[in-house]
Parts: structure tokens; sequence; C-alpha cells
């Protein structure tokens, strides 16, 4: 038989064949991949990984990627809940969980992953105040990413975590925040000064009483500040006698004892 294979010049077109089918039979599946097989148009699940065989002609795949995937939704215009406009944009990362319900139920699970992420982004940041947007991103990427992870769920697909990356503001409302922080931090510098002030009159209150209760305490207290005051130039120095040596300097006026009258 193999003879008249050969003598015929069939052998070798009939081993090309075999080659092919058995090579169009085996796929190799990365670890991260699966394939999702319909025989005839049926759904007969998903394969992988390693070599997987299928029948060529009949079966038919499609390779599905359980990596996360890093979906850059666009900037888009939002009118802010206190009637500002202002432009967001956001970074959504997911990834495939049933790459059977991502195939079966949804046409083109990333379009609609995408197109649904702008939407709940512009519905999302439209319900909140300019300042939330500014201050509370945490709050928002969390409640974004609940309503996405819900829509998506039927269509096998986790959605595990989403960032706002900016906020655009128009230029005339961030000269009015540029002023509007300018003052609070005026005011606080006013408030940290003046409890500053506040404290020290009750540390130099507190000083002088006990000072005061001290016989010579302000004398030895301005001992001490004497070096202080010296040591800068053009300085004048009003040293004043203590207290005590009162009794020890003579009287003012007349110092001559008067005569005794006669009796």
């Amino acid at each position: 038989m193999l003879e008249l294979l050969f003598s015929s010049g069939l052998l070798i077109p009939i081993i090309l064949i075999l080659f092919f089918f058995v090579a169009s039979a085996l796929k190799v599946v990365r670890e991260y991949e699966r394939l999702v097989v319909f025989r005839l148009g049926r759904l007969i699940g998903q394969k992988g990984p390693g070599l997987v065989f299928m029948i060529p002609v009949v079966d038919r795949f499609v390779r599905i990627s359980l990596r996360i995937i890093t979906l850059d939704v666009p900037t888009q215009e939002v009118i802010t809940r206190d009637n500002v406009t202002t432009t967001v944009n956001a970074v959504v990362y997911y990834r495939v969980i049933d790459p059977n319900r991502a195939i079966n139920n949804v046409e083109e699970f990333k379009m609609a992953t995408a197109q649904l992420a702008q939407t709940t982004l512009r519905s999302v940041a439209g319900q909140a105040d300019l300042d939330e947007l500014l201050s509370e991103r945490d709050k928002l990427n969390q409640k974004i990413q609940i309503i996405l992870d819900e829509a998506t769920d039927p269509w096998g697909i986790k959605v595990t975590a989403v960032e706002i990356k900016d906020v655009g503001i128009p230029e005339a409302l961030q000269k009015a925040i540029s002023r509007q922080a300018t003052a609070e931090r005026e005011r606080r510098a006013v408030v940290v000064q003046a409890q500053g002030e506040k404290e020290a009159a009750g540390k130099i209150a507190e000083a002088a009483k006990i000072l005061n209760s001290e016989e010579g305490g302000f004398y030895v207290r301005l001992l001490r500040t004497l070096p202080e005051i010296a040591s800068q130039q053009g300085s004048i120095i009003a040293f004043p006698l203590p207290i005590e040596l009162k009794h020890l300097l003579p009287l003012t006026g007349d110092t001559k004892p008067k005569a005794k009258k006669e009796s």
C-alpha cells in the first residue's frame, strides 16, 4: 500500500495534510489565557492552560486574557452639583473572571466596559460638589467602583480599582480658590500669633509672680539680662539700683543736721 502511494506520488501530500491537521488541532494556551470553545456553534466551555486539542473545522474558539486590563477613561466635561463646569478623567482596572459570560453575554466587553465607565464617571462627578471632587476622591473612587462592579458582574468582569486622575478647574475659579487659600492661611497665622501672645503673657505673669515673691529676685533677673543687652551695638544700658539699698543712700536736700532749740 505504501509502495503504491509512494509510486503514485500521493504519500507526500497525505503526510503534509496530516501534519497540518495535527498542527491546527493542537493549541498552546498560556497560563493567563483561556479558550472559549464553540463546537458547531454550541458553547462547550473553556479550555486551558497548557496543550489543548481542537477538532479542525468543527471547533471554533475565542482567546481571552485573564490579566488585569488598564482602561484610560477619556476626559469628561462635567457640571458639578454647585454649577461649576469642570473636566474629569480617570483610570479603571478590571479583569475577566468568567470567560464564558464575557463572550456570550455581551458583544465586545472591552468597548462596553469603556462606555459604561465614561457614563458612570460623568454621573458620579455631576452629583458631587467641586470641593468634594478635590478633597474626597477616595470616596468617589469607591462609589464608581461599586457601580461598575455591579453593572459588569453579569458580563463576568471584576472591577478591581478606579482612580480619578485629574480634575480640571477654569482659570478664573483657580484665582478665586487661590485668594481663598491665601486668606485662610492669613487667618490661621493671626490666630496662631494671638494664641502665642496669650500663652507668653501667662508665662510672663507667672514668672513675675515668682520673682516678686523672693526679695531681690527682680535684681538677679536684671543682672542676667544685662549681658544680652550689652552685646548689641548702639544699646543704651540703664542700670537701676536695687530697692534694698535705699536705706544706705543719703537723703536728698539739706544734709546738715539742724541745731537743737534752746528750751
